[in-house]
């Protein structure tokens, strides 16, 4: 049974003079555990709206979201948390809090106003760091942490959270080269070792690729023109093909020497 499903999904925008923008229309696809299901596509075409609807944020104008046959417009927020948990593009630092606090805060939807976190779930809080690479962390200042480590431990909170689904929108879009590479190494072994499932918007097209050549099980939606052109496999999604006619832009899809690893080549915009 998939974790979660998309069923004929529509959204759009009202303004106050009651003009609508629309955004998306018939979007199906579902999530099983184990695998990272990646949403790619230009700017605006409606990805981040997408993920807030997942998020339960945005209402839908038509279709559903299901959690385990059960539409999300059924869950209260702190039932909601325990089956999605979210890692934001962009975070903003209000206090000094200690890495090992903000991680733990992953579990504050069980627990009642002012009630402190137990030693229970402090442990698991540091083993949420363990498997991000974070131990020895704990007692590190969080508004002192460089933009890679912020982002890991943004996903041991999530991992907190104990839930089935994380998503993440671009979660490498202000990293480095090397720390973009090390948060996408730990989100491989989550999803391998730990069967945690991901839904991840990018729009780093390579990602899919590092991820397929990496062994994890991994899907591509290709987002364009309102609606879900193709999903698939990396391989199948990602040709030269598809990125002409939905980013303009011609590419190479190259393998390294061993032919082992596939990776996309940008060449030149179509003019």
């Amino acid at each position: 049974m998939a974790l979660l499903t998309v069923k004929d999904a529509a959204f759009s925008y009202r303004s106050k003079k009651g003009v609508e923008k629309h955004v998306f229309d018939g979007i199906d696809f579902s999530v099983e555990r184990g695998e990272i299901f990646c949403i790619v596509g230009p700017n605006g075409c409606g990805k981040s709206t997408l993920i807030d609807c997942l998020l339960g944020l945005n209402k839908l104008e038509a279709g559903d979201i299901l959690i385990a046959d059960k539409s999300i417009s059924e869950f209260k927020a702190r039932e909601l948390a325990s089956h999605i948990a979210y890692v934001p593009q962009n975070h903003k630092i209000t206090f000094g809090y200690t890495v090992l606090d903000i991680v733990t805060m992953g579990r504050t939807y069980e627990q009642r106003v002012f009630e402190p976190p137990t030693e229970e779930e402090r442990d698991y809080a540091r083993k949420c760091l363990s498997l991000v690479g974070l131990s020895g962390f704990e007692t590190r200042d969080y508004s002192k942490l460089s933009g890679g480590e912020l982002q890991l431990v943004l996903i041991a909170r999530a991992l907190c959270q104990k839930a089935d689904v994380l998503i993440m929108d671009e979660p490498t879009a202000h990293l480095d080269f090397r720390h973009e590479l090390n948060v996408m190494e730990i989100i491989a072994k989550l999803v391998k070792e730990q069967q945690i499932s991901i839904i991840m918007a990018t729009h780093f097209l390579n990602q899919a690729y590092y991820l397929e050549n990496a062994g994890v099980n991994t899907r591509v939606a290709l987002m364009s023109d309102c609606h879900f052109g193709m999903i698939g496999t990396p391989s199948e999604v990602l040709s030269e093909e598809n990125l002409l006619k939905v980013f303009n832009i011609v590419t190479e899809v190259a393998s390294t020497k061993d032919g082992e690893r596939k990776y996309i080549i940008p060449l030149y915009n179509e003019k």
